[in-house]
């Protein structure tokens, strides 16, 4: 059971959107899940059932009791996955774009979780207690479904805490790669804009001004590695850990991932070819136990095949890679 005090920033708002921005925002549950549980009474208001329109009153008291029921995550030995490296601690893995990370309402069989059971069967008890966090054993971060890369799973509970610890404390280092529509006047930059849930609440945007839900800081680094004819490689640096935060960093600048359907500009058309946003998690740097990790994942065949096909790199200035 979770109790909620709304303060100003929750005054005003439906409580079905409320929820889903400010306690479900990093859950698989959607607002129509918010919705049934406000109807079926496991989401009271004050002690009481209201409607999902209810609007929200500073030091109002909401009350989430939602009990679902615990299932047994079925092993996939159809998956294939690239381990990276383990030990007694932690797996590291190479995901492929295309495979989301953990079960969900609507995919419970074919996810990373499911095909690291094969092999780590001790995972399915690692986890934060949370509600559903028994569909995330051993997943301490998560990377977009179609965001291909460097994921590390912790296989105990007391590294589970501590990597949780440690990403909370932004205290990894984390290193993406993405193409993205054009080629940057700054070729190195900070993005330094909050982000906020957009109004439809199915996906973020820079705020600005008054939004709907709360503001979150978000800070991106940023270098250009190539410039081609129309598209640039970059390498996007995350300070911090907000849902969708380099795909809409980039977007703020106009320049948006190719492939990125959510967050692209209407005008722009797909390349041929390309079938998801073109994100790599390429490292991942942190320390545990005393020793320091370092991995990478090599860019997958989809980026380059289509680096390859948009023709050699241009020179680059202003501070690039070959300026270094």
């Amino acid at each position: 059971m979770k109790k909620i005090t709304v303060d100003e920033n929750g005054a005003g708002e439906r409580i079905d959107k409320f929820l889903k921005e400010e306690f479900f925002l990093d859950l698989e549950v959607t607002r129509g899940d918010v919705i049934r549980s406000i109807k079926e009474g496991q989401i009271l208001l004050n002690n009481k059932q209201v409607k999902p329109s209810y609007i929200l009153k500073e030091q109002d008291q909401v009350i989430i009791d939602i009990r679902k029921e615990k299932e047994e995550i079925i092993p996939n030995d159809e998956i294939e996955l690239e381990i990276i490296f383990q030990d007694e601690n932690i797996i590291v893995v190479d995901k492929p774009a295309g495979l989301q990370v953990h079960p969900s309402d609507t995919e419970k069989k074919n996810t990373l979780v499911n095909a690291l059971l094969v092999k780590f069967p001790e995972l399915k008890n690692v986890n934060d207690g949370s509600e559903g966090s028994w569909m995330r054993p051993g997943i301490v971060h998560r990377l977009d479904k179609d965001t291909s890369g460097v994921i590390v799973v912790a296989r105990n509970q007391n590294t589970f805490d501590e990597l949780k610890r440690k990403f909370a404390n932004r205290e990894m280092e984390k290193n993406y790669v993405a193409v993205v529509y054009g080629n940057l006047e700054k070729k190195t930059g900070v993005i330094d804009l909050p982000i906020a849930r957009s109004a439809s609440f199915k996906k973020q945007k820079i705020a600005r001004g008054k939004t709907k839900g709360k503001a979150r800081s978000a800070l991106t680094e940023y270098r250009v590695l190539e410039s081609h004819a129309g598209f640039d490689l970059v390498e996007a640096l995350p300070k911090t850990g907000r849902m969708h935060q380099i795909r809409v960093h980039l977007a703020s600048l106009d320049h948006p991932i190719i492939g990125d359907a959510k967050y692209k500009r209407r005008n722009l058309v797909c390349p041929e070819g390309v079938s998801r946003h073109l994100l790599h998690a390429q490292k991942l740097k942190f320390e545990l136990n005393g020793r320091k990790y370092e991995f990478e994942a090599k860019l997958p065949s989809d980026f380059t095949e289509f680096l390859q096909s948009i023709g050699p790199a241009l020179t680059l200035k202003e501070g690039s890679r070959e300026n270094k």
